[in-house]
């Protein structure tokens, strides 16, 4: 029965990381469309979501790895690891995808994502309002 249940949680904290990951697969699959008139506009865009996308992968990972018992801070380092490892392996992917092209600044930027990620949690959630702290508590981040 236990084994069970270890594979239930298994499942319910691994199944997000992978499910995002294949998100941001798919997005990188999608050739690029012609960059707009506005180009640093279109630059910052692009990069803020990039930021967003591995925050939210390193925050699934670390909770999934946390959840798996893995102490806070391995679990912090090895989620900014795994983003750094899938940021380029994404990157890699993105240099056989018509119109678009692997750059390291692109993986630099996801392990930033990651880092302020693993900061938040870290050091700006637990001085957060309650509602905040109680919604993380909920979705077991913290």
């Amino acid at each position: 029965m236990k084994k069970l249940f270890d594979s239930r949680k298994y499942y319910y904290f691994w199944l997000p990381v992978l499910g995002w990951a294949i998100i941001i697969f798919l997005f990188s699959s999608y050739q690029t469309p012609t960059a707009s008139e506005i180009r640093w506009q279109d630059f910052i865009v692009k990069k803020t979501f990039h930021l967003i996308e591995y925050a939210i992968f390193t925050t699934l990972s670390y909770r999934a790895l946390k959840e798996s018992g893995v102490e806070k801070k391995k679990a912090g380092m090895y989620s900014v690891i795994i983003t750094l490892l899938y940021g380029a392996t994404d990157e890699f992917h993105q240099t056989f995808t018509a119109g678009r092209d692997g750059k390291i600044r692109d993986v630099i930027i996801d392990t930033a994502g990651g880092l302020i990620a693993i900061y938040g949690i870290w050091k700006l959630l637990p001085k957060a309002p309650r509602k905040l702290k109680s919604w993380a508590k909920k979705l077991q981040i913290i």
